[in-house]
Formats: C-alpha cells, sequence, structure tokens
C-alpha cells in the first residue's frame, strides 16, 4: 500500500512540475494579454539614447554613464507627457561587468520612475554596425545616422552558436533580476531580426531568446516587434510568439494603417515601438493622432539630438555635418527646446499634459 501511494505521490509531483514548466514556456493567453493592456493608460514615448552617446555601449558603460544626463533628458520627457522610453541594451556591456551594467540599469529605471515613465528594454538587435568593441567608442561621422551603433550580439558570435553560451546567461541575468520590476512595461527581445542582410539566418537566435526568457518567465510580458513583410517566416515566428503585438512602421498613414488592420487579427494589444521620420511623410501631426483613436502605444524614435545623429536620414549623409534642411528624427535640440514648438504642442494636447 505505501508503495502504491508513494507512486501515485511521484506521479502528481511530475504532473505539478509538468504543469510549472507548461505555464513558465507558453505565451500569454489573449485573456492575459488584452487584461493587461486595458490598466494602462493610452502611453506615449520614444526611442531613446542619451545625447552623449554615439551607441549602447557608451550608454551604459560606467566609464561614460551619465546620470545627470539621463535625469535632464527625462525630465524633457515627462515634460511633453511621455510616459514611456524604449530602451537598448548590449550584451558586452554585461560581459565587462555585469554587475555594473545591473547596477545602471537599476539607478536608470529609477529615474524613469521619478519622471512617471515605464521604458521597455531591447536584448539583441540586427542593425547598423557589425563589429565593434567595449571600451571607448568612436566619434560620430558628421552627418551619418547612426555611425557608430552596434548589432547585439555583434556578427561573429550572431553567426556563431557555439558563442551563444553567454548570450543565454546574460539574458536570463538580466531578467531574473528585473523579471518582476513594477518599472519596466516589458521586454522587447530582439529589435529587427534579419536586418543587415541577415534575413532568416537570425532565426535560430530568434527563438532561442524567446526560449530563455520564458524558462525565466518574467512578470512583464515579452515581444519582438514585426517591421519588414518580406521577412515572412521572422514575422511569423515573431507574431505567434509574442504575448503582445509590437511593430515598426515609417510610412504614411494609409499604409500605417493596413499594417495595423494586419496585425489586429492577432487579438492582442498593439504597441507601434517605432515610428516618426518626417521625409517619409511619418509625422506626428498625421500618425500621432491615429494611434491613439485606435488605442495603440506609440513610441517614435528620437529624443534628444545626439551623437546618434539619428536628425539626419538612413540613406542620406550629409558629409560636411551640417543641418538637413528638414530633421528626419529626434523631438529635442541639443539645448532642450523642440526642434517644432508645434510638435510638442500636439503631444501634450494628445497626452493631456497641461
Amino acid at each position: 500500500m505505501i508503495k502504491k501511494y508513494t507512486a501515485i505521490l511521484a506521479t502528481l509531483l511530475l504532473i505539478s512540475f509538468a504543469g510549472q514548466l507548461s505555464a513558465q514556456t507558453v505565451k500569454w493567453t489573449e485573456k492575459k494579454a488584452n487584461d493587461w493592456y486595458a490598466a494602462l493608460p493610452w502611453m506615449v514615448g520614444a526611442n531613446y539614447t542619451p545625447a552623449y552617446a554615439i551607441n549602447q555601449l557608451e550608454f551604459w558603460q560606467s566609464a561614460t554613464f551619465n546620470p545627470t544626463a539621463i535625469d535632464k533628458e527625462l525630465a524633457l520627457a515627462q515634460s511633453i507627457g511621455l510616459t514611456t522610453l524604449r530602451v537598448y541594451l548590449h550584451d558586452l556591456a554585461w560581459k565587462q561587468n555585469a554587475k555594473g551594467f545591473k547596477k545602471n540599469i537599476n539607478t536608470f529605471l529609477g529615474i524613469a520612475a521619478k519622471h512617471h515613465i515605464k521604458p521597455l528594454l531591447v536584448f539583441f538587435d540586427d542593425c547598423w554596425n557589425a563589429d565593434g568593441a567595449i571600451g571607448k567608442q568612436p566619434t560620430p561621422k558628421p552627418g551619418v545616422h547612426n555611425s557608430g551603433w552596434l548589432r547585439s550580439p555583434l556578427r561573429p558570435v550572431h553567426d556563431d552558436p557555439n558563442q551563444w553560451g553567454y548570450l543565454k546567461v546574460y539574458v536570463q541575468d538580466i531578467l531574473k533580476t528585473f523579471g518582476n520590476d513594477k518599472r519596466i512595461l516589458l521586454w522587447d527581445l530582439y529589435n529587427e531580426p534579419g536586418n543587415s542582410g541577415y534575413g532568416n539566418k537570425s532565426m535560430p537566435l530568434l527563438k532561442a531568446v524567446f526560449s530563455w526568457a520564458r524558462e525565466i518567465n518574467p512578470s512583464q510580458p515579452v515581444s519582438a516587434g514585426v517591421w519588414d513583410d518580406n521577412l515572412k517566416d521572422l514575422s511569423a515566428f515573431q507574431i505567434e510568439n509574442s504575448d503582445v503585438i509590437t511593430y515598426h512602421n515609417y510610412d504614411k498613414p494609409p499604409v500605417h494603417q493596413k499594417r495595423i488592420d494586419e496585425l489586429k487579427a492577432a487579438n492582442r494589444p498593439l504597441i507601434c515601438t517605432e515610428y516618426m521620420a518626417r521625409r517619409n511623410g511619418s509625422t506626428f501631426e498625421v500618425i500621432l493622432p491615429m494611434l491613439k483613436e485606435q488605442n495603440i502605444a506609440a513610441i517614435n524614435w528620437g529624443l534628444v539630438d545626439g551623437k546618434t545623429n539619428t536628425k539626419y536620414a538612413w540613406d542620406e549623409p550629409i558629409k560636411d555635418g551640417s543641418e538637413p534642411k528638414l530633421w528626419f528624427h529626434e523631438i529635442f535640440k541639443k539645448d532642450g527646446t523642440p526642434y517644432k514648438r508645434e510638435e510638442t504642442d500636439l503631444i501634450k494636447s494628445l497626452t493631456g499634459k497641461k
């Protein structure tokens, strides 16, 4: 009889363990995702890199991390009613000094909370420079958009799964540390997978980072934004595995709306994590009211003009570094004044900021 009950108990424990494991590895239900979003106000924000930083490493490395500068810039964000910021991490900052990196993240989150801003944090990124190194970062190339931005991981690691062991430790260390931190809105696991010509070569790492995140099971949702209709396999995986649907769109309203209509089929909250390229007709004036009407959180590219040079267009460098006739991105000038007062007035009116 004892053996019988022992066997039954063992079976129940296995079922319980399997249930816990399943809960950790399955994405949120539609109800959980929609309930989470319904509890939030309509959110407006910007992709944020401090003006002092050319890239993610100069942002986060302790030698250059500057809380005073960040505090001033987040005060600008708060002044127009921004309530979220999309912020890029980098695996090399963690690899250089994990303890210091996490301390800086905690400091940043404290500053953000002070300004009533709830950021989302980005782990991986396939955009811009394939190679780089920790330590002193290069100076910006005059008139060149994001001349010093780094992919994460860099190409040698991206292309070699044998080097991914530390990436798993990195992602899970950050999620274990901050995965229940109420100051964080969500985790954006991978920015634009397949960019820089990678295509489906990024699928294994995309699948891996979702798996690593699900093992930790953070209380915040996880996502990876769709951005290119031509990357069908990657986009399908991102939509299928994201708790909430995030996406990028730099087009005029009719094209942007078409994208929204397609993504609504997922029956999950929509968050636009990149938009606003003035030259392309993606402006605050035409896109932000459209997103508010449909209760889609809106996060434009760029807050303050700085070393990233993203006031210059992706494909239109100005070699002498002179002022572009029309800024591509960014809301504020270096001195903290708005690039266009009518834009910040519109943002304030839509966010209800007095």
